[in-house]
């Protein structure tokens, strides 16, 4: 397969009731036989990748590059969870539903042995990682967080929207950290961004934990400084006749040093972060705070910060729409009889997988034609 990407633009419009109700099933089945194989880690793994995810939301029918197949396909997945016991449970999800995490884990910790605060600090990271230090002009309006009930990795997928061009992309966190925690992101490249999330930024995190431990007065001053340096020449250009190091316009603006940013700073500063973990955790540790912090360390102290798009995609998900069509009739209509199809075979070869071994053998010979016909990843 080719690689490519997928561009996730806004559409307007629901899906029809019919149509969900095949989808949900869909959904359930192919959850459902990928569990029995692979396990649920290993399923929500499959998750991580943001391909996958997209693969999967094409064969159940919904748009192929629509921002709305990640509202859909995870409220399916939330649901299924949590009415069947799969091993696994969603929570979150779009706008005021991300403020509900915690509030549904303590009527789930009831059922099962969650570790809510491990859940909450994991989410909490996730969240501030993407819409804080990366600064690539997407602002977060779905947060969902997977839990398996059992040992097992988390994942966060959540996706923000550009109100300027109304598109979408969609983050896949897989690791608590400020350090590369996308395992991948899907979307179009931007440039003008700021990424305090990459490797080539780790100088700079240390550096900030500093500068915020400092007060609000050296960061005040520092700030000025910045703004005043901004758009002027370098003292190589005047010394050599070179160029600034590199266009700081192109990523940097003036930012004013408000009462409400230094009072941040400040209220920081009785408690700094002695750690990446702590300064993600640390509130009011914001957008703007962050981007002030990558101006005063890349344009004062000349501590490099990264500018290059994490946005990183290896598959083209369109091909996977052919597998029973979509709800905008790309690549052709949806067909509600393959859906039925796929329904009911699959859910005969489980119900027949439970019987023995050797019918169950059977059954995996048979599923294995379906598994090549929407091409899973080999990887998962």
């Amino acid at each position: 397969m080719t690689s490519s990407y997928a561009d996730l633009p806004l559409h307007n419009g629901h899906v029809p009731y019919w149509m969900l109700k095949y989808m949900r099933e869909l959904t359930e089945v192919i959850t459902k036989f990928i569990i029995e194989e692979r396990g649920v880690n290993n399923f929500i793994k499959a998750l991580s990748d943001p391909l996958w995810f997209q693969a999967f939301n094409n064969v159940i029918g919904m748009d192929w590059d629509s921002s709305g197949s990640t509202t859909v396909l995870l409220s399916l997945l939330k649901e299924v969870s949590m009415k069947k016991d799969l091993g696994f449970l969603v929570f979150g999800g779009k706008g005021k539903h991300m403020l509900n995490i915690k509030d549904e884990l303590s009527i789930f910790s009831k059922k099962y042995d969650l570790d809510i605060d491990n859940i909450i600090k994991f989410s909490k990271i996730a969240a501030k990682a993407d819409s804080s230090f990366l600064l690539d002009g997407y602002d977060i309006y779905i947060h969902t967080i997977i839990v398996p009930i059992t040992r097992g990795n988390l994942l966060v997928i959540q996706q923000g929207m550009n109100t300027n061009n109304l598109m979408a992309r969609r983050y896949h966190v897989d690791k608590a950290a400020l350090e590369n925690p996308n395992n991948g992101i899907t979307g179009i490249k931007e440039e003008n961004v700021i990424d305090m999330t990459s490797k080539m930024s780790r100088e700079a995190r240390k550096l900030f934990i500093d500068l915020l431990s400092e007060g609000k007065e050296k960061f005040r001053n520092n700030l000025v400084q910045a703004n005043n340096i901004l758009g002027k020449k370098s003292l190589d250009y005047f010394i050599y006749g070179q160029e600034n190091r590199n266009d700081i316009k192109k990523y940097y603006y003036p930012i004013i040093p408000s009462k409400k940013l230094l009072k941040a700073v400040d209220d920081i500063a009785k408690k700094p972060p002695s750690n990446e973990i702590e300064l993600a955790l640390t509130p009011n540790v914001g957008p703007k705070l962050v981007r002030a912090l990558a101006l005063i360390s890349d344009v004062i102290y000349s501590v490099p910060v990264s500018h290059k798009d994490p946005v990183n995609l290896s598959l083209d998900p369109f091909s996977y729409s052919y597998a029973i069509g979509g709800k905008d009739g790309i690549p052709y209509p949806f067909d509600a009889k393959t859906a039925k199809d796929a329904i009911e075979f699959l859910r005969n070869a489980l119900e027949e997988a439970g019987i023995n071994e050797k019918v169950r053998r059977l059954a995996l010979q048979r599923l294995n034609i379906f598994v090549k016909r929407i091409k899973f990843n080999e990887n998962l």
